[in-house]
C-alpha cells in the first residue's frame, strides 16, 4: 500500500492485519493510553498490549523506557530479532507512533503501523476479542546504544533557535492552534496536564498533526504531505525538530517526514512544551 511513500514497507492497513493475525512471524500490539477503555474491551485478536504510561516509559524519572526494559518487554510478548512488530492504537495511533519512535531509537529493525489505528478496524466492525493472547519467550535484546539522530533534547532545541530563526533549521508545532497561540496550554483531551506557561517555541511553524490524515485516520496521499510541509518551510533540505505537550503527537509527525517523506534528518523533541512551558526563563512566542 502507499507505493508513492519513501518507505511504503513500514505502513499496513486493515486488510493485511486481518490477512496476518495468525502469521507466526508477525506479532500485533496495540498501545493505548487508556487501555481501560480500548483494548480491555475488545482488541485485534491475538494482539498484545503496550500500555503507553507503564511499558513505553521510564517509571520513575520523566523518560521513554530504556534498553533494558525494551528487551524484557519484548521477550515476554514473544517478540524476537526477526518479529515483524505492527502496533495500532488509540487516540488517532498517537501513541502507537510514539511507541514506533521508542522502538526505532532502540534499533528495532522491523516495526510498522496500521493506516487508521483502532478507530478504522473498529469502524470497518473487524473482529474484536477479549481473550488476552500468551505467546512463548524470545531472547531479544536492544540495540546496544540507542539510535540519538532520531531524538533532540531541551539544550539542543535551544542551541538551534538562532538557525531556525535564519531559515536554516525548521521547528514543526503539532499542536492544535489554541496550544500554538498560547490561548491554551493542554489539549481536552488532558484537560489537567498542563505547562505554566502557553503558547510556542520561538520560530516553530505550527502545522497540525491531524492535518496529516483523513477522517478515517488513514494518511493523506504523499503529494498532499509535501504540498502541507514545504509552504511552510518543512522542506527534506533541513533539519527538521517536532514537538508538541508531551512527545506523542510529534512522534506521528516524525513518522510522516521520515517514513512517507523521507527527509533524511528529523528528531523528536519528547520534552516538548510540557518541559518547554515549565522552565524558568525560556524564550516563549505568543500569537493573537
Amino acid at each position: 500500500m502507499g507505493a508513492s511513500y519513501a518507505h511504503p514497507e513500514t505502513l499496513v492497513d486493515t486488510e493485511w492485519v486481518g490477512k496476518h493475525l495468525k502469521d507466526p512471524a508477525v506479532r500485533i500490539a496495540e498501545v493505548d493510553y487508556d487501555p481501560a477503555a480500548n483494548y480491555v474491551t475488545g482488541h485485534v485478536p491475538g494482539s498484545v498490549l503496550f500500555d503507553w504510561r507503564k511499558d513505553i516509559n521510564d517509571p520513575t524519572s520523566r523518560d521513554i523506557l530504556g534498553g533494558p526494559q525494551l528487551t524484557a518487554l519484548f521477550r515476554r510478548s514473544g517478540i524476537g530479532p526477526d518479529t515483524t512488530l505492527v502496533l495500532y492504537g488509540d487516540f488517532n495511533n498517537w501513541f502507537a507512533a510514539f511507541a514506533f519512535w521508542v522502538f526505532k531509537y532502540h534499533g528495532v529493525r522491523d516495526v510498522r503501523l496500521v493506516d487508521g489505528g483502532r478507530k478504522k478496524w473498529v469502524a470497518e466492525d473487524r473482529p474484536l476479542t477479549k481473550d488476552v493472547p500468551s505467546y512463548p519467550a524470545t531472547q531479544f535484546s536492544a540495540a546496544a546504544k540507542p539510535n540519538e539522530r532520531i531524538r533532540v533534547f531541551f539544550d539542543d532545541v535551544l542551541g538551534r533557535l538562532p538557525d531556525v530563526k535564519a531559515g536554516g533549521s525548521a521547528l514543526v508545532d503539532v499542536r492544535g492552534p489554541k496550544e500554538f497561540s498560547g490561548e491554551i496550554t493542554a489539549p481536552p483531551e488532558y484537560p489537567n496536564e498542563a505547562a505554566q506557561r502557553g503558547g510556542h517555541i520561538p520560530g516553530a511553524a505550527n502545522i497540525p498533526w491531524a492535518q496529516a490524515v483523513r477522517d478515517d485516520g488513514t494518511f493523506k496521499s504523499r503529494e498532499e504531505l509535501e504540498a502541507l510541509y514545504a509552504p511552510k518551510g518543512v522542506v527534506p533540505g533541513k533539519p527538521v525538530i517536532t514537538y508538541c505537550r508531551i512527545g506523542e503527537r510529534s512522534s506521528h509527525t516524525w513518522y510522516v517526514l521520515t517514513y512517507l517523506l523521507g527527509y533524511p534528518d528529523v528528531r523528536n523533541y519528547d520534552g516538548s512544551w510540557s518541559e518547554w512551558g515549565n522552565r524558568v526563563r525560556v524564550p516563549v512566542e505568543k500569537t493573537a
